[in-house]
């Protein structure tokens, strides 16, 4: 089965927590904190893979979760830090945000390409030792790793599209240059997924794609044309596959218009590709219909050749132009990484710090993801610690909407599984 566009959820680890921990040792007085710091959460990284060909895998698993780092500990031992995950994907595959469309990643090469970072792991009480605060009873939690939704599209890495209507022998054209064995019969839609082979020319070779039929409307999801339009893309040049005998009742020059207005359609870049044009099943057509379409091509400046990929006339002649044109073309197409944008950058800041307050009988109940990690580390019965709590419960803008709201003096306040009353 051909899968060339599934979501998933991905999630980098978070960071271990920083240990609270104090020296201990014979004859050694008032040892002082020793607590390690946390270890970095796993990254989620991407990496291209030549043996597979679809992402049918992403259809049973949608949900990838990076390890956390460890946990510091005691004498200023840090937590390990976790190898990055690795998720593999066939070559050319696209990474894009599933709520923006933003590019995240093109996975075209061999190197590796960090998605999703782990987070990094938090201090340990060593570090929040001073001469006035000497026995620090807190530690910081580790960092939450990136999540994302994500959309993997795949775009086929090939040199040469094939194009055209159906049943005009594509699949028989890559059947005869290359290696390929697709299914060939005389019915329309014959080719269900795209088929790559390799065509050899002497110590050159290339890459080439037969897309199943396009058809009038395929750019707007008719047919099967528009499930694949997006694997022309990547392609150096098009050869557009016409049948010049007319046998199914159809124009030549009509057929020749319409799939490049489908082209168009789907992409302005696209239909600007080289594009040679080759006059299929000639075997079948008379004089005067190849020499009417050969001057209709001529006229537009394109290459024309006229081929029977059934009997491999003209096979040879196409190919040659063909090996010629990659010559002089620059490398398949890359997609760049989008940045983000400022409202983006604004969005997921405000996403880090983001609580909100309920106020359910006579409780006022907080619900703020990120502050678990850090009640983990407070230390409920330490002045200093509790202080710390309380920094940050005002920097965050918690107080103060607790304040908005119209708390009073000793009014519960929960948060989690913890609960104290306000004093102002």
């Amino acid at each position: 089965m051909f899968v060339d566009k599934v979501e998933i959820s991905i999630k980098a680890g978070n960071g271990g927590n920083g240990a609270v921990s104090f020296h201990r040792e014979k004859y050694v007085n008032a040892g002082g904190p020793d607590g390690g710091d946390g270890g970095k959460g796993s990254d989620i990284v991407f990496v291209a893979d030549d043996n597979l060909s679809t992402l049918i895998d992403f259809r049973y698993k949608r949900k990838y979760v990076a390890p956390d780092g460890e946990n510091g500990g005691a004498r200023r031992c840090s937590g390990k830090s976790m190898e990055p995950t690795v998720i593999r994907v066939p070559r050319g595959t696209i990474v894009k945000d599933a709520h923006t469309g933003r590019v995240m990643a093109d996975i075209s090469d061999d190197e590796p390409v960090v998605v999703a970072r782990g987070g990094r792991g938090g201090k340990g009480n060593q570090h929040f030792a001073t001469p006035t605060r000497q026995i620090p009873r807190f530690a910081k939690p580790g960092f939450p790793g990136e999540k994302f939704d994500v959309v993997l599209e795949l775009k086929l890495l090939a040199d040469v599209g094939l194009v055209g209507f159906p049943n005009v022998g594509k699949s028989t054209l890559i059947s005869v240059v290359s290696a390929a064995k697709p299914k060939i019969a005389n019915y329309h839609f014959t080719t269900l997924t795209p088929v790559l082979g390799v065509v050899k020319r002497g110590e050159k070779s290339f890459v080439m794609a037969d897309i199943p039929g396009l058809i009038e409307g395929a750019s707007e999801g008719i047919g099967l044309g528009h499930a694949f339009l997006r694997h022309v893309e990547r392609c150096r040049l098009i050869v557009h596959v016409v049948d010049v005998s007319g046998i199914e009742g159809r124009d030549p020059r009509d057929d020749f218009e319409k799939i490049n207005l489908e082209l168009a359609n789907f992409s302005e870049e696209l239909a600007e590709s080289p594009q040679i044009v080759a006059a299929n099943k000639s075997d079948m057509a008379t004089e005067e219909q190849i020499a009417e379409f050969r001057e209709y091509i001529e006229a537009k400046g394109l290459p024309f050749f006229t081929i029977s990929a059934a009997t491999t006339q003209g096979t040879d002649a196409l190919i040659d132009c063909v090996t010629e044109e990659l010559d002089k073309l620059p490398p398949a197409k890359r997609f760049e990484v989008q940045p983000l944008t400022l409202e983006e950058l604004e969005k997921m800041e405000s996403e880090k710090h983001s609580f909100t307050v309920q106020k359910i009988d006579d409780v006022y109940v907080v619900d703020a993801e990120w502050l678990a990690p850090i009640l983990m580390t407070v230390n409920m019965e330490d002045y200093e610690s509790l202080q710390y709590f309380q920094r940050v419960l005002r920097s965050s803008g918690i107080i103060d909407e607790l304040e908005r709201q119209g708390i009073q003096e000793d009014d519960l306040v929960s948060i989690f599984d913890f609960e104290f009353n306000y004093i102002r």
